[in-house]
């Protein structure tokens, strides 16, 4: 490829982030629209108008038009789901941008140092990937910090009922001593709930935008016990028992299996800094495996086998609790 036309691509998609960058709306209006679509969400569907009107004065960003074609689809639906549990601020047309620029980014290294149709194709991907991957790591931290002040939670809760307050204030209790981000979904949940929301709404609303398990049996239980009646804080009792159980053998799986998870990151990782740190050692030594086509295959189907395997070893090593 002419060095004039990678350049040219290079300036241009240089110059498009840096236009989405200037032409982004100004901290306020994002605000604004956050709160009028957490507003519009929260309304029942039978409540009025049904916020046809906070439709009309949403403030429209260049992207806003762009995250509404993406939701026509699958997988747009998909990664607006990943936002949510990730508690991201970033948009669907956002994600999709940084997704095509880290893959043309990439790419273009790619073919600049090895040249190679299948390895800049694979270049690309693995660029178009990570903000996919960043989000999903993003998403496990924030489940496991919710999981792991869950229990403590439960347990304010339960004392709050024991000392006379009701099921609201409880909840209000638990929104401002909790650490985050428990803190921010009990403050969402407490909210709605003023805003004339119905609390079984509002539970459920919680549970979807945090794909916990331990926190939907807690939803389970609560709604139960408002439907058959019983004693609620026996229950979350019972439920901050079960969960903090729970957690303790999860983690003695994830310290029983620590040493098959260090074996699948070692047997991935040593043949790439084997061929790196052999290289160094004697410059030029594997030039026929990145110059010779039978040497193309063999990388290649290395690379398979070393995938197949670690995705043999997480199988092994994932056990759920």
């Amino acid at each position: 490829m002419n060095p004039l036309i990678v350049t040219f691509f290079a300036v241009l998609a240089l110059s498009f982030t840096i236009l989405m960058i200037s032409m982004r709306p100004a901290k306020p209006s994002k605000i604004t629209w956050q709160r009028l679509v957490s507003i519009h969400e929260s309304i029942p569907a039978h409540a009025g108008a049904g916020g046809a009107e906070l439709e009309k004065a949403t403030p429209w960003g260049y992207s806003i038009p762009f995250d509404l074609f993406l939701q026509r689809y699958r997988f747009g639906k998909k990664l607006k789901v990943l936002l949510l549990h990730a508690n991201s601020k970033m948009s669907l047309g956002a994600v999709v941008s940084t997704s095509a620029g880290a893959g043309l980014g990439f790419g273009m290294i790619s073919y600049l140092i090895l040249q190679n149709p299948l390895t800049v194709s694979a270049a690309a991907l693995a660029g178009a990937f990570m903000p996919y991957a960043f989000l999903r790591i993003k998403r496990n931290r924030r489940l496991k910090a919710f999981d792991a002040a869950l229990p403590d939670a439960i347990d304010l809760m339960a004392r709050a009922l024991v000392a006379g307050h009701s099921i609201g204030s409880s909840i209000e209790m638990i929104a401002e001593r909790s650490p985050e981000p428990l803190a921010f979904e009990f403050v969402q949940v407490y909210q709605q709930q003023r805003l004339g929301v119905h609390f079984r709404d509002a539970l459920l609303q919680m549970g979807s935008r945090i794909p916990s398990r331990d926190l939907q049996f807690l939803i389970t239980a609560i709604l139960v016990q408002k439907e058959t009646g019983g004693d609620l804080t026996e229950i979350l009792d019972r439920a901050a028992h079960v969960i903090r159980d729970r957690v303790r053998i999860g983690g003695e799986v994830r310290s029983r299996t620590a040493q098959g998870r260090l074996t699948g990151w070692i047997l991935g990782l040593l043949p790439v800094i084997m061929l790196v740190l052999i290289n160094i050692v004697s410059p030029g030594y594997s030039n026929i495996l990145f110059h010779d086509p039978l040497g193309h295959q063999l990388l290649y189907t290395g690379a398979i086998f070393i995938l197949i395997g670690a995705v043999f070893i997480r199988k092994i090593v994932n056990v759920q609790v």
